[in-house]
C-alpha cells in the first residue's frame, strides 16, 4: 500500500495524448460534370459522419467552363492544385470526380469504398502543431518540427446550392460543401516554429495546411 500514492503521482504526471490531426479530403469538381454530383453527395455524408476526423474541401475547376456552363465557384488555382497532384504520379492528365486523400492517395471521386479506405489508412500521429487565431488579420503559428514544407491558406464557404443553366447538368441543383473560394502560398517552412500574421482570405471559413513538395500533409488546422 505504500506505493500508491507514488504510483498514482506518476499517473497524474504522464503528459496526455495528442488528438490525431484531421484527414485532408479534396475533391475536384465541376458544376458542368455529370458525374460530379454523387462525388458531391459522397462529401456532404463524409462531412457529417459523426466521429469521422477530416477536412473536406471542394475544389471546382475550370476546364469544363468552355462546355455549355460557366461553373460559378470554379478556380484557376484549382485547377492549378489538380495538375500539380497529377505530376506527383507521374501524369499530365486530369479529370472530374477526382479525391486526393491527404496529399496522396488519389481515386475517383465518387468511389465511396476507395475514399473511405484512404481516409482510414493515412497516418495522422505526429503531425505538427497548427492553430489559427482569427481576426480581419490571421495570426497562424506552426510548431518546430521535421522536414521542411509549404504553408497553404485556403478560404472557403460551409454549402452552395447552384441551379445550373447548361451543359451536363442543366436543370440540376447542385449541392457541393466547404466550397474553396481563394488558395494561397504563404511561404515555407523549414522545421522551426513559425509565427505569421495574414490577411484574411475570401470565405467564410478558412484551413492552413502544411504540406510538402511531393504531397505529404505534415499539419492541418481550420476555422
Amino acid at each position: 500500500m505504500k506505493y500508491l500514492p507514488f504510483a498514482c503521482l506518476l499517473f497524474a504526471a504522464s503528459p496526455a495524448l495528442a488528438a490525431p490531426r484531421p484527414v485532408l479530403v479534396e475533391m475536384f469538381t465541376s458544376q458542368s460534370c455529370s458525374s460530379c454530383p454523387p462525388a458531391n453527395a459522397l462529401l456532404l455524408a463524409l462531412a457529417h459522419q459523426p466521429g469521422l476526423n477530416i477536412l473536406p474541401l471542394s475544389f471546382d475547376v475550370t476546364y469544363w467552363n468552355d462546355l455549355g456552363w460557366h461553373d460559378s465557384d470554379s478556380l484557376d488555382a484549382a485547377t492549378a492544385r489538380q495538375y500539380w497532384y497529377a505530376s506527383l504520379s507521374g501524369s499530365s492528365e486530369v479529370y472530374t470526380p477526382e479525391a486526393v486523400v491527404d496529399g496522396t492517395a488519389q481515386m475517383v471521386g465518387s468511389n465511396r469504398a476507395a475514399v473511405t479506405a484512404a481516409i482510414a489508412a493515412a497516418n495522422t500521429a505526429g503531425g505538427v502543431p497548427v492553430d489559427i487565431t482569427p481576426g480581419q488579420t490571421l495570426t497562424i503559428t506552426i510548431g518546430a518540427g521535421h522536414g521542411a514544407a509549404q504553408v497553404m491558406l485556403f478560404g472557403y464557404d460551409p454549402l452552395h446550392n447552384t441551379q445550373v443553366g447548361g451543359g451536363e447538368n442543366n436543370g440540376v441543383m447542385v449541392t457541393e460543401v466547404n466550397v474553396v473560394r481563394s488558395i494561397t502560398t504563404l511561404g515555407n517552412w523549414q522545421g522551426a516554429a513559425l509565427t505569421l500574421h495574414v490577411p484574411r482570405p475570401a470565405g467564410v471559413h478558412m484551413a492552413v495546411i502544411l504540406q510538402t513538395r511531393t504531397g505529404d500533409v505534415l499539419g492541418v488546422a481550420y476555422q
